[in-house]
């Protein structure tokens, strides 16, 4: 069995994100609804990025921020996601690798362009995030890489990615491969609306493919179709070894072991911005983990990690998330 020099690799949407304030006449003029989320093509892509202001680009996704926030824990990751090979692509691979992550898919060549978030921050705080998927959702099981795979603690599959069948193949190869390699499965379920399109396959990879379950209340009781939070807790658990269930403000349900774990919400003054908090709660969590905590441990951990994410704009941290753990009598 390969020595395991890696604590997590995530597999997941490889999206730039593009990141310029503008005031409301500007949403405005382009029939925008400020604070939502919505798909775009790549002709709109192009032409609204060209109508805003200076920006900051850097590598994003719901999981490529998970493995940005363990490695600001000190983590060693890898990270497995579809770029094309344009402008876009090398700015991802750029940003990813400058954070210590090792990232060596292959750029395709052919086919739709590197993904790529445009979002628009208001004065008051407001985002409104405008997504081309482009090159990100065609991930196939020949993007999986079996050595880095072989050579990490834990694997984390985005939901997000669990679009198309080629999709669902790579996620379950992967799965294969870190069983054979004695590697933990983790799986977050991203989303209701995923979880309401795939709910079977889903329900598939959670019994025969993951050991621990990252969702959020709407998820998980989407996935299991039951009326309250706590019968799909239990459902989860005849399912896998752990689920771990975050609800914003009341904090979050850890079950497995034989235990039920309830974590408190960290107090935060002000949330300007709750993009990604599920995110960093998930690159806590299993930085913990990857350490051997005690599973409260690792609960608090990321309940930090996900308060320091929606203090400010955008979902990567800004604050020494070392040093807050450090505060806490978490880290030494």
């Amino acid at each position: 069995m390969a020595e395991k020099t890696i604590d997590v690799v995530g597999i997941g949407n490889a999206i730039v994100d593009i990141i310029a304030r503008c005031d409301d006449a500007f949403l405005t003029k382009r029939n925008l609804d400020k604070g939502f989320m919505r798909l775009i093509d790549s002709a709109e892509a192009a032409e609204l990025y060209e109508e805003m202001g200076p920006a900051t680009e850097r590598s994003g996704g719901s999981v490529a921020n998970s493995i940005a926030g363990l490695a600001a824990l000190g983590a060693k990751c890898g990270f497995i996601g579809r770029v094309a090979a344009d402008q876009f692509g090398g700015i991802f691979r750029h940003d990813i690798r400058s954070l210590g992550v090792s990232y060596e898919t292959e750029p395709a060549v052919d086919g739709a362009p590197t993904a790529r978030c445009l979002i628009l921050v208001t004065p008051d705080g407001e985002r409104t995030m405008n997504t081309f998927l482009g090159a990100s959702v065609d991930m196939t099981a020949a993007d999986i890489d079996a050595d880095l795979i072989a050579a990490s603690k834990f694997v984390y599959l985005e939901g997000y990615l669990f679009d198309k069948d080629e999709a669902k193949s790579a996620f379950r190869e992967a799965a294969k491969l870190a069983k054979e390699a004695g590697a933990k499965v983790a799986l977050s379920l991203s989303d209701p609306f995923c979880v309401d399109r795939h709910r079977d396959d889903f329900r598939e990879l959670v019994k025969h493919g993951a050991d621990i379950v990252f969702a959020n209340e709407k998820e998980i009781t989407s996935l299991y179709e039951t009326n309250t939070f706590l019968e799909a807790a239990d459902a989860a658990l005849q399912d896998c070894e752990m689920a771990v269930l975050t609800r914003s403000e009341d904090g979050s349900l850890i079950v497995g072991g034989g235990e039920t774990i309830e974590i408190r919400a960290e107090p935060v003054s002000e949330v300007l911005d709750a993009t990604g908090a599920g995110d960093l709660y998930a690159a806590g969590f299993l930085f913990g983990l990857s350490r051997g905590m005690p599973v409260a441990d690792c609960g608090r951990l990321g309940s930090i990690a996900a308060a320091e994410a929606i203090s400010h704009i955008g979902a990567r941290p800004e604050a020494n998330l070392v040093e807050l753990a450090k505060a806490r009598g978490l880290l030494s």
